[in-house]
């Protein structure tokens, strides 16, 4: 007897299809909601350079490259030209206050001299003269006064008796008149020679100043023309070492105004630094650095800023807070740290080459349980040469690819061997 097959809804062949379209959805539903479709790079861990970001005190600070130089020099420049007669002290020398250097020779100028010191002699004695000229009008005016009193003197005692007389009747009216028209004219004359004395008196009065205040400066000039030739034997200023740009010789020529050499003084020292353009608002006097020498650490202080720009730098003058180290020389370099601000607690990022191609806005971070590096955005702020000051995106004790990304192009994962 034939039996009815029943045909079975889920074969095999058909649970096989429908779990395979399932597993193709849900790969589908994954790639699109859920797998990292960020470009990825293998790199080899040991050539890279990963910093941990860590809390620590941020110094806002710089390296310079200073050069000691002698806090105080004094340049010598030739006064009167000349020729070399004498080198009396050499390049390097040290010298005292007053030691003669050079002793030049100038025939003209000494012909000069002697010309001027003739011509200032010769109206320093037409002013003696002038003056003696004042003198002999100033007694021969005070003799016609004395004169002029000597004849009132006698008139005035004969013109008190005549005109006794002339009441009584006893002389005639024309001998009266005679000796009364003299002595009234002795009188008013006596009145017209003291005004003029007193007038000329005044003028000759501001005159002999005036003479006096020029032969004073006569004086003044013919020593002055004297010194000019002292000016041919060069001294020291100032106590110190001699230092000359080359070697003075017998009979070379030296200008007027030419610098022929200068002293250093070797007892203090300072340091001139160079600093580039960009820290110049942020430099000041006062702000201090540090350099070591020999094991020591010696301060400095900016005492002077040079705000003239050059090749893209200006320059200070740094002054020891202290002794000046023993045994540094002229034209010695030394690597100084100059501070630019306070110290600060601050989440600090070591300093590398990352810098340059991410500009400090993003860097690669370390997942070390995964050993995949992520690209992640931050912010940073002040730089020293250690540490860059970190302001938004990493968390202390992360781990930071701090080497240079030039080879990583636009990946945004590295996975690390």
């Amino acid at each position: 007897m034939d039996r009815k097959i029943e045909k079975k809804t889920w074969t095999l062949r058909r649970i096989a299809a429908v779990a395979g379209g399932v597993i193709l959805l849900g790969g589908i539903v994954y790639q699109i909601g859920f797998a990292d479709h960020r470009s990825t790079m293998n790199v080899e861990q040991d050539r890279l350079s990963i910093a941990t970001v860590k809390t620590g005190e941020f110094t806002d600070y710089i390296l310079v490259s200073g050069q000691i130089e002698p806090s105080r020099t004094v340049y010598l420049d030739a006064i009167e030209g000349g020729v070399v007669d004498q080198v009396v002290r050499e390049s390097g020398a040290l010298l005292k206050k007053g030691d003669t250097i050079l002793v030049l020779s100038n025939s003209n100028l000494q012909l000069d001299v002697m010309q001027r010191e003739t011509m200032l002699y010769e109206q320093i004695n037409n002013l003696r003269q002038t003056r003696l000229l004042l003198d002999q009008n100033d007694l021969s005016q005070q003799g016609q006064l004395a004169e002029i009193d000597y004849q009132i003197s006698l008139l005035e005692p004969q013109y008190e008796r005549f005109k006794e007389l002339h009441e009584k009747k006893l002389v005639s009216d024309r001998e009266f008149e005679e000796v009364k028209e003299q002595y009234e004219y002795n009188v008013k004359r006596k009145k017209l020679t003291y005004a003029s004395y007193r007038n000329d008196s005044i003028a000759r009065s501001i005159q002999l100043t005036q003479l006096r205040l020029s032969e004073s400066r006569m004086n003044a000039s013919l020593t002055g023309v004297g010194n000019i030739l002292d000016n041919l034997v060069i001294t020291a200023p100032i106590g110190g070492q001699l230092a000359t740009p080359e070697q003075l010789e017998i009979g070379q020529a030296i200008n007027p105004g030419q610098r022929y050499g200068q002293i250093d003084m070797l007892d203090e020292f300072k340091v001139r630094v160079p600093i580039d353009e960009l820290y110049l608002p942020r430099v000041s006097t006062g702000l201090r650095g540090k350099f070591t020498l020999s094991g020591q650490d010696h301060e400095l202080e900016i005492i002077k800023s040079y705000p003239t720009i050059t090749n893209g730098r200006f320059e200070v003058d740094m002054a020891f807070t202290g002794d000046s180290p023993e045994g540094i020389r002229r034209g010695q370099s030394v690597r100084i740290r100059l501070e630019l601000g306070q110290s600060e607690q601050s989440l600090l990022l070591p300093t590398g080459g990352f810098f340059k191609d991410t500009g400090g806005n993003w860097v690669f971070v370390l997942n070390p349980t995964t050993g995949v590096a992520e690209k992640r955005n931050i912010r940073l702020g002040r730089k020293n040469p250690e540490y860059y000051e970190v302001l938004e995106g990493l968390v202390e004790g992360e781990k930071v690819i701090v080497s240079g990304y030039e080879n990583f192009g636009t990946n945004e994962v590295l996975q690390l061997k």
